[in-house]
């Protein structure tokens, strides 16, 4: 990619995330163009689509989620697994409208969000078999646990929950998922 392209992309992508921290994923493109100080043209030959924008804004939350959550498996496996669903759900509610692309795009394998996402299931799935094989998780599957958490981050955000209030809504909203004990 010729220099200036690449000033373009990086421009663009820096607005989208500023644009989608202050107005939500469903701000107007038009919008994140004029802010990135290019054209739609620029933008749309670089993201043909919105859920292509949004993908690769994800990436480097995804990619940096996942990557910090390797201290997690110094944790007992129901701690570990608790902690991932919680810091999983407050990173999802980051962006108003999240969850519901998210849920939009996670069985349509053809959607760039839904491939961004995959990582994010699979250390859900990862996390929950360690707990499953150590006896304190029931039996539901990764991407169940992961379509929850999405659902929970919708709550957290819509009612404006701190961090506490939201640890509280994510263990009451996952309590089937670790064995009591």
């Amino acid at each position: 990619m010729r220099a200036d392209a690449q000033r373009n992309r990086d421009a663009i992508l820096a607005a989208a995330r500023e644009v989608f921290e202050d107005e939500g994923i469903l701000a107007p493109i038009d919008g994140i163009a004029t802010r990135a100080g290019v054209g739609n043209a620029t933008l749309y030959r670089n993201f043909p689509t919105r859920d292509d924008l949004l993908a690769a804004v994800m990436e480097d939350s995804v990619r940096a989620i996942v990557a910090e959550s390797t201290d997690l498996d110094a944790l007992a496996p129901a701690a570990a697994l608790r902690e991932w669903m919680f810091r999983l759900t407050w990173q999802l509610r980051v962006w108003q409208n999240l969850p519901t692309c998210i849920a939009s795009a996670i069985e349509d394998d053809e959607s760039p969000v839904g491939r961004v996402c995959t990582s994010l299931s699979a250390r859900t799935g990862e996390l929950l078999d360690r707990a499953r094989a150590a006896g304190v998780a029931t039996d539901v599957r990764g991407d169940e646990v992961f379509q929850l958490l999405t659902a929970v981050s919708w709550a957290i955000d819509r009612f404006g929950d701190d961090s506490a209030r939201a640890r509280q809504r994510v263990a009451l909203a996952t309590a089937g998922v670790l064995r009591a004990g």
